[in-house]
């Protein structure tokens, strides 16, 4: 099946597909693909190849990241989880945050803003 997003955004509603097949790995790079932005938040695919990572940064909102495939290595508050394929983990509003690939691996970010 053709991905709906390919032939454009407005395609994708209403369309059964699959998240990991919307973002690729790209060697030595992360790549992004935002498929929905609204004023109360965003999701946005992530593909990070072997080695590669988010330094540490903190936001005012909390992430909920979904591990699609592979396995991240997410540090919080210098706490680090092993998080992989079908895991989630909420990293919390105002805490340091790092996310690593120790191996290609692609997931979902969910940020939900508050009013």
């Amino acid at each position: 099946m053709e991905c709906p997003l390919k032939k454009g955004a407005e395609q994708i509603h209403g369309s059964p597909f699959t998240l990991a097949d919307l973002v690729d790995y790209q060697k030595d790079s992360i790549v992004s693909r935002e498929i929905i932005r609204k004023k109360t938040g965003t999701l946005t695919l992530f593909a990070f190849d072997a080695g590669q990572g988010l330094s540490e940064h903190t936001a005012p909102f909390d992430a909920f990241v979904y591990v699609l495939d592979g396995t991240a290595e997410v540090t919080i508050s210098g706490r680090t989880s092993t998080v992989n394929a079908g895991d989630a983990i909420i990293m919390p509003a105002n805490q340091p945050h790092a996310v690593r690939a120790p191996s290609p691996f692609k997931m979902l970010l969910v940020m939900i803003r508050e009013d």
